[in-house]
């Protein structure tokens, strides 16, 4: 079984006791979650699509930790003119820990 869930304007598929990583959530380290906008959900015998979201059905999870990624250098140059100019990015996301799929008969 499995679910199609939405966090932040980004769609995830996720099953039980999946690990995610997503786009940094405002949360502790170790706290409950749980998202209700769940587009779509695969049982073993059928296949529920929500208009817009399947009613009745949240997705429970728990944030297991914080990091950064790897550093994007971006470089601009214009050539012919002595101008160079580089920047680092990185970019903060959460590993999220699927506990359940709730609300399935």
């Amino acid at each position: 079984m499995y679910a199609l869930v939405e966090i932040k304007g980004k769609q995830y598929k996720v099953a039980q006791d999946s690990v995610i990583k997503v786009d940094h959530l405002d949360s502790e380290e170790g706290a409950e979650l749980e998202f209700g906008e769940v587009l779509l959900l695969r049982t073993e015998k059928d296949t529920t699509v929500g208009t817009p979201f399947v009613k009745g059905v949240s997705v429970k999870a728990v944030v297991e930790q914080h990091g950064r990624d790897a550093k994007v250098v971006v470089f601009k140059n214009k050539r012919r003119k002595n101008y160079r100019r580089t920047k680092g990015h990185r970019q903060h996301f959460s590993l999220v820990r699927v506990k359940e799929i709730a609300g399935v008969a």
